[in-house]
């Protein structure tokens, strides 16, 4: 792994006040021409640990209107991917679903300082704790409708976040085989976070070894057969609000791969987010199940398992022993593992023999 990227699993300093309003000339150049009363205020919390700051830069325009700017400040080489992927990530989002995403502008390094990077888009004022109703999800189910990988394979173009925790991206035909190499890797990142646990190492092996392949493998086999869609990835009550305009929802901080589109479902599970379960009711409303049908509430539970896992890494450790309970009722329900599925359904068993990262 990137060195640059691995260092984000730990929270850096704050970038410094002097820059939060800084008026960088690479940032200015990026303005509409002829903006012009140039102020930029601090705004807004952002979750990214100490790695972003948020402001918001507001213009005067050429026809007298008055127009704002959002503004996310990082540093370190890993701030400046966190930059360039969320503008990758945003700019896909914005093309598929234009009205519930920001539209983004740039992202780039300040001319003053080039340790501090940014990323530019539109601003939207939105409420402090509202999160919009479960229809929502709707729009969701375009998203996934509309955008398909464009070369038909599981991952992502440039290195992906969940907040400061690197994704596993590297493309692949299979989504057994990238979702295995994705859980392993945030497996591994949640030790070099918390340090080792016998347990929970015993627990992960299961997972991969049996649950895995009897959830996902069904997916791809049998007749059935997924297409990767481009999925915002970390979908929570932190990552959506509604517009003070018209309380419609908005939709931000993107965290994108190409996967099978259940995923997106994930984040939804934990009873402690504001936005569950009829979330994910609402959303099979537009988009059906996948088959087979019956599994739909446990690939959900493993989903929701590298959500979680990925949350421990990025510091919350409490989520490990909630991760702990859930591989162990996984693990309860299908010691048999995919081929005690094929053989209770009477299919031959399809062998998978990818090496795991």
């Amino acid at each position: 792994m990137d060195q640059a990227v691995d260092s984000s699993l730990e929270c850096s300093i704050d970038v410094p006040d002097e820059w939060l309003q800084f008026k960088d000339e690479n940032v200015v150049a990026e303005l509409p021409q002829g903006s012009t009363d140039i102020e930029i205020i601090a705004h807004g919390t952002s979750h990214w640990c100490g790695w972003t700051r948020t402001s918001q830069i507001r213009t005067r325009q050429s026809d007298g209107s008055n127009l704002s700017f959002f503004l996310k400040l990082s540093q370190t080489d890993a701030g400046r991917a966190m930059a360039a992927q969320e503008f990758v990530c945003m700019s896909l989002l914005h093309a598929a679903i234009p009205s519930l995403v920001p539209k983004p502008i740039t992202h780039g390094t300040f001319a003053a300082n080039p340790n501090i990077h940014f990323f530019l888009s539109e601003f939207i004022e939105m409420t402090d704790d509202d999160v919009p109703d479960p229809s929502f999800m709707e729009a969701i189910a375009d998203l996934h409708n509309k955008a398909i990988s464009p070369n038909g394979k599981f991952g992502f173009s440039v290195p992906s976040f969940q907040r400061t925790v690197p994704q596993y991206t590297e493309w692949s035909e299979s989504w057994e085989e990238f979702f295995s190499n994705s859980l392993k890797h945030v497996f591994e990142l949640e030790e070099k976070a918390h340090g080792q646990d016998e347990e929970l190492q015993n627990l992960e092996r299961v997972i991969l070894q049996k649950v895995v392949p009897r959830l996902l493998r069904p997916l791809e086999t049998s007749g059935n057969t997924i297409r990767p869609r481009l999925i915002h990835g970390d979908i929570w009550d932190g990552n959506v609000s509604t517009k003070v305009a018209d309380d419609s929802p908005v939709l931000f901080d993107g965290s994108c791969i190409y996967a099978h589109h259940e995923a997106e479902l994930g984040p939804l599970r934990p009873a402690r987010h504001k936005m569950g379960r009829a979330y994910i009711k609402a959303y099979f409303r537009h988009f059906p199940v996948s088959s087979p049908e019956e599994d739909q509430d446990d690939r959900n539970a493993l989903y929701c398992l590298r959500w979680e896992m990925n949350t421990s890494a990025f510091g919350n450790i409490r989520l490990r022993e909630i991760s702990k309970e859930l591989m162990k009722a996984l693990i309860a329900k299908y010691p048999e593992g995919y081929e005690g599925w094929a053989e209770e359904n009477g299919v031959e068993p399809v062998e998978r023999n990818f090496a795991k990262i």
